[in-house]
């Protein structure tokens, strides 16, 4: 209502000049009507006015900012000439639903290493191999969140390797409650059970999620056989958040024979017969600098995969259970300059026909890392008869028991040419094993030189 007085008022201030500019011929009854029609012409557009006042504060009540649709502006190469032809600018729209993510991390390695069964001494023979070897990933993340603490989103990180080839680290969807409850399936990695810090370059098997088992050449078991990012199945991991404690039950399933490399086992080569579905719970326990974690993982179905003896018999080897102890201390936490990272691990595996322990210890300071690795494996049974997979200078080709010694070391060079994303490592290692009861050992050697780039 006030808006229409004052829409009157100024009518009537616009109207004044023109009534006095009339003539005196003109009449008192036709000033009168000028001046009303003036009066609703001004009227019918302050209407106007606040109706779409009206408008637009219901709109902006409608759509709250948080659901507002982002726009990127994308910059075009197009030459300025073709430009001025061009509508309008492109740009690339997201949906909406929550943020999006784009990053990378390239890491390039050079190596020099002992071939597998070398001996560090025997220098009359071709022992030492040289690579170049590398990748680069490109991560994206979705992520959305509600202001219930309710949350989910996806990651897919696609790897460009050397050999130019196109493979993937982790592909996975989330969703669940913040500081609560989780849920997680695809690929990917679940805890990690036996942390080596800055391990930088650690060559023996166990140091990858498939072909875990290399025959013949000693196991340093990690509880990594169900973490996860199998080329050969997928993950479905379930966690809770309480207070200082962390659950975690991890299920894997896949091929269960990918375990080892060539699907050689014991010098026998397996028939798998139905995927193995492992169980890996995790429960961990943080107060400031220090964390405690246990864990066991195992399959569940028999039969999974095995062999035929010389009569026809089938022999189930799929029964593998393992279990696991971690303890860090963390104290980059507290200070990022001169804090300690420390990890105690050790992990032991009861499998067909064979035992094996690992325990380690690591440490870094000052970008500096140092650690060992002690593996006991206790061969029961072994086909020498076939010795599949065992003619590339296998350490084990026979049952008895089997100790290995690693040593490991590195050292990050960090800001290159001042740039905080961009580093190098300094990494090596001096394995040996040694059968219990025998003289020779066995050793194996390396360094590498890592470019780490993150964008």
């Amino acid at each position: 209502m006030k808006k229409t007085i004052i829409a009157l008022s100024v009518g009537l201030i616009l109207a004044a000049p023109v009534v006095g500019a009339q003539t005196k011929n003109s009449t008192l009854e036709q000033r009168l009507q000028q001046m009303e029609q003036r009066l609703q012409v001004a009227e019918t557009r302050a209407q106007n006015a606040e109706s779409e006042i009206q408008q637009l504060k219901q709109t902006q009540h409608t759509v709250p900012a948080t659901q507002a649709m982002p726009a990127v502006a994308v910059v075009s190469a197009t030459p300025a000439a073709e430009t001025k032809n061009n509508l309008a600018a492109p740009t690339l729209k997201l949906s909406g639903f929550g943020d999006l993510k784009l990053y990378g991390d390239v890491e390039f390695n050079l190596d020099a290493e002992s071939r597998k069964g070398a001996l560090i001494g025997d220098r009359d023979s071709d022992n030492e191999k040289w690579d170049i070897n590398g990748r680069i990933l490109l991560g994206f993340d979705g992520y959305r969140t509600l202001n219930n603490g309710h949350f989910a989103g996806f990651t897919a990180q696609p790897l460009a390797d050397m050999n130019g080839g196109m493979k993937l680290d982790d592909a996975a969807l989330f969703f669940g409650r913040e500081s609560d409850w989780k849920i997680k399936v695809g690929r990917f990695e679940a805890f990690d059970m036996f942390p080596l810090n800055q391990d930088t370059f650690i060559q023996h098997s166990g140091d990858t999620a498939n072909d875990l088992y290399d025959d013949g050449h000693g196991y340093i078991y990690m509880m990594k056989e169900a973490r996860g990012r199998s080329d050969s199945g997928g993950n479905f991991l379930v966690s809770k958040q309480l207070d200082n404690w962390y659950f975690e039950m991890n299920t894997l399933v896949e091929n269960g024979s990918s375990l080892f490399v060539d699907g050689n086992y014991h010098g026998r080569q397996l028939t798998n017969d139905k995927n193995v579905v492992y169980l890996r719970p995790v429960i961990s326990w943080t107060q400031d600098a220090l964390s405690l974690s246990a864990a066991m993982e195992s399959n569940v179905v028999n039969n999974a995969y095995g062999y035929y003896d010389p009569q026809g018999n089938w022999v189930d080897q799929s029964q593998r259970t393992g279990y696991g102890a971690v303890m860090t201390w963390n104290g980059l936490k507290k200070d990022p300059d001169n804090g300690v990272v420390l990890n105690l691990n050790t992990a032991w595996l009861d499998a067909e026909q064979e035992k094996d322990f690992s325990a380690g210890i690591n440490a870094l300071w000052h970008r500096v890392e140092l650690g060992y690795i002690y593996a006991h494996n206790k061969i029961e049974q072994f086909d020498q008869s076939a010795l599949a997979g065992c003619d590339d200078g296998c350490w084990i080709t026979d049952t008895g028991t089997y100790d290995i010694h690693t040593v490991h070391a590195s050292y990050q060079i960090p800001n290159i040419m001042d740039m905080k994303n961009f580093n190098i490592y300094l990494g090596s290692y001096w394995s040996w094993l040694k059968e219990k009861g025998g003289e020779d050992s066995q050793d194996r050697y390396g360094a590498r030189v890592r470019f780490k780039y993150f964008f």
